[in-house]
């Protein structure tokens, strides 16, 4: 391989997971579960052909009923979803790969029309007044939440607890805690969001509360060697923002780091992240307070990467949009590309077109 990429495959062992190189695929939705939100054939040939990742991180998959947001995500919290997921993992063990369940409620993004009418949850009645809720039936407005009471916080870090027990069975490597990106955990972390009088409000402590609780719950089904949680400190997706940033998910880090979480995935800020007002936020902010793996995402190419990882800023990269175009990406990476374009119009829902018929190199 080039000179100039070898920081990119160089093996890392993640907890007790050997990686043969530090590429990670972020998590992608896709919207193509079938009709009971389980994954299906053409979803386990989607994560196959991508298997040459050091890591996949799957796509969001809600951890009951109620933690749905968009039409056509997948659960894993039926028998049938476990079932869906194991032709998922089967597939990429067959091809030599390794693959975490990311697990996740999405909370106020959601709609009445996906939740059988009832009112979606946050930590506050706060309603997202910019952009608009995908239903099963087209955009429409979002609604104000309701706010959670404490019994019904801990009856779902109960789901997040049997959904990572459900992921272990259908055969996963791990599990990510998904707290970034405006859902639910991120709605309590962060001040724009949460203004709880509580145990679950005010101080950073109270609001890192519920993604602590979630994040021992997880670990003690697998140990927290074969547990990582993704955050977005200045992401602005569903009006999110919070006064201290820093602070904030500095402390979080802290307490994955007591936890002995193996990762800690960071979303940096994106260029619409950017022109909504978020500050500057990378992964190395969080060296400070978290000392097992840090992974950096963020619309990262072939330089920003081996850059980063030769900084010792990040050990890992993890990639999306180029992943999704490029099911053979490490190949395209070794060799300085060329690189499929996205098609942008299958992104969310759809058959295998933009999902499983990106070209390879080798054809």
């Amino acid at each position: 391989m080039p000179d100039a990429a070898a920081s990119l495959f160089q093996p890392y062992h993640l907890g007790p997971t050997a990686l043969p190189s530090r590429i990670v695929m972020a998590p992608l939705t896709r919207n193509r579960a079938d009709e009971d939100l389980a994954p299906h054939a053409l979803n386990a040939e989607y994560y196959r052909q991508r298997a040459g990742a050091a890591l996949i991180v799957s796509e969001a998959t809600q951890v009951s009923p109620g933690g749905i947001g968009y039409p056509g995500t997948p659960g894993i919290h039926s028998d049938k979803q476990e079932a869906g997921w194991k032709l998922v993992t089967d597939a990429v063990h067959g091809a030599g790969g390794r693959i975490f369940a990311q697990l996740w409620y999405c909370g106020r993004v959601a709609h009445p029309d996906l939740l059988g009418g009832e009112q979606p949850v946050s930590a506050s009645a706060i309603k997202i007044t910019s952009g608009q809720a995908a239903t099963p039936t087209g955009m429409k407005d979002f609604v104000t939440p309701r706010p959670l009471a404490v019994e019904e916080i801990d009856r779902i870090v109960g789901a997040y607890r049997h959904a990572a027990e459900v992921a272990r069975d259908a055969g996963f490597d791990g599990v990510e805690v998904h707290a970034a990106n405006g859902y639910l955990l991120d709605q309590f972390l962060r001040t724009g969001s949460n203004e709880r009088t509580d145990d679950y409000g005010g101080s950073v402590a109270n609001r890192c509360r519920f993604a602590v609780r979630v994040a021992e719950a997880c670990a003690g089904v697998w140990g927290a060697d074969r547990v990582g949680i993704r955050v977005s400190p200045t992401g602005t997706f569903g009006d999110m923002h919070d006064h201290d940033p820093e602070e904030t998910f500095s402390h979080l880090a802290g307490e994955m780091d007591r936890i002995g979480l193996v990762y800690l995935h960071v979303n940096e800020p994106s260029a619409g992240d950017f022109r909504h007002g978020a500050g500057e936020f990378e992964a190395a902010k969080l060296r400070p307070h978290f000392g097992n793996t840090l992974i950096a995402c963020g619309d990262y190419d072939r330089e920003r990467a081996i850059e980063k990882l030769d900084a010792g800023d990040a050990d890992l990269i993890a990639f999306g949009r180029l992943y999704l175009a490029n099911p053979d990406l490490p190949e395209r990476l070794e060799r300085g590309g060329p690189y499929n374009e996205p098609i942008t119009d299958a992104f969310y829902g759809g058959d295998a077109h933009g999902y499983t018929d990106y070209p390879t190199l080798s054809g």
